[in-house]
């Protein structure tokens, strides 16, 4: 398939470096704004490109890959997760999907200790009380938060960003366990400093900080249920940068009201920008928007690889990063 015949769609706005290579290479459609595209407007490139690249503010469901013009070969997805693409129904249509790992996994396991020291430290609070000038000076008793080392860290998920994660709070002198689906060789194991739970359940009871890095898919929606929250101690943190839907949202914000809990950083939020209005009020959270990822140096390495798994593509080869059965 010649390059300069490849239809390319890209739903938001890119780093410009990203957009020049793209037009460099293919013929493609860029946006004028960054406003995320309506489904109706989703629906109508995918019936005329070749190539979709989306990004996770754009869901692709059964009924709109349902609608995909002939031509549709491949959705390069801009991002790491594909949670918000119907693979498996891409997958019937001959539909490639692909996406872009690695390259958030320093940024969003920077983003996670940020959150962990917020919440800990306090660090929104003393920020607001500078902002509106109500700071009287130095005092014994104000604000006072708790160090990180020596707590348990419980790592939900220790893939790549979950071990990045560990690398990081080792060096905070926390102590490192997780819960995965498959358990780390021993020499990985070891080089962390990590110790296995195989029962979530016993392994949430029993830590101080709980750092959410699993993706989000059918068996992990809410994989932190209402039952699973009341197991963590009450002077306990919980910090999410992956999916929202890992929590039961309103849950959680339950037991921080009732103090059940001793705080929150999250990232990610179950239902998207339609956070819990009651979150916003808690002063032991804190709520970024969807900020784990959100370097210069990461977004153009996103671009970049989206870019070769669609040249890869267009040479007739699969994508490097396709999105494969095994990972759903």
């Amino acid at each position: 398939m010649p390059l300069n015949r490849l239809s390319v769609v890209v739903t938001r706005r890119l780093p410009e470096v990203v957009e020049t290579r793209l037009t460099e290479l293919f013929d493609v459609r860029l946006r004028d704004d960054d406003a995320p595209m309506t489904r109706a407007q989703l629906i109508e490139a995918m019936q005329d490109a070749d190539v979709l690249v989306p990004t996770v503010t754009d869901t692709i469901d059964a009924g709109m890959i349902g609608q995909a013009g002939e031509r549709l070969k491949l959705i390069a997805s801009f991002g790491a997760g594909f949670d918000h693409i119907d693979v498996s129904t891409a997958m019937q249509r001959n539909i490639l999907v692909s996406n872009t790992p690695d390259v958030v996994t320093e940024d969003t396991a920077d983003m996670v200790m940020a959150l962990m020291l917020g919440v800990t430290r306090r660090i929104p609070e003393g920020l607001s009380m500078m902002q509106a000038g109500a700071w009287q000076g130095w005092a014994p008793t104000a604000l006072l938060g708790g160090r990180l080392g020596g707590r348990r860290l419980g790592i939900l998920g220790m893939g790549r960003i979950g071990q990045a994660v560990a690398r990081r709070a080792s060096a905070f002198g926390m102590q490192i366990h997780y819960h995965n689906r498959k358990r780390l060789r021993p020499d990985v194991e070891e080089a962390l400093q990590a110790t296995y739970w195989e029962s979530l359940d016993q392994m949430v009871a029993r830590m101080d900080v709980i750092s959410v890095n699993c993706p989000h898919t059918p068996s992990t929606f809410h994989l932190m249920n209402a039952r699973r929250l009341k197991l963590m101690k009450p002077s306990a943190v919980i910090v999410n940068t992956s999916r929202g839907e890992v929590i039961d949202e309103a849950a959680l914000t339950r037991m921080l009201k009732a103090k059940e809990l001793a705080g929150a950083g999250l990232d990610v939020y179950e239902h998207g920008t339609d956070v819990n209005p009651d979150l916003r009020d808690q002063p032991n959270v804190v709520l970024l928007p969807h900020m784990g990822s959100a370097t210069e140096e990461g977004r153009v390495e996103m671009g970049e690889k989206v870019i070769i798994n669609i040249k890869t593509f267009a040479d007739g080869h699969r994508p490097p990063d396709r999105v494969l059965p095994s990972m759903l």
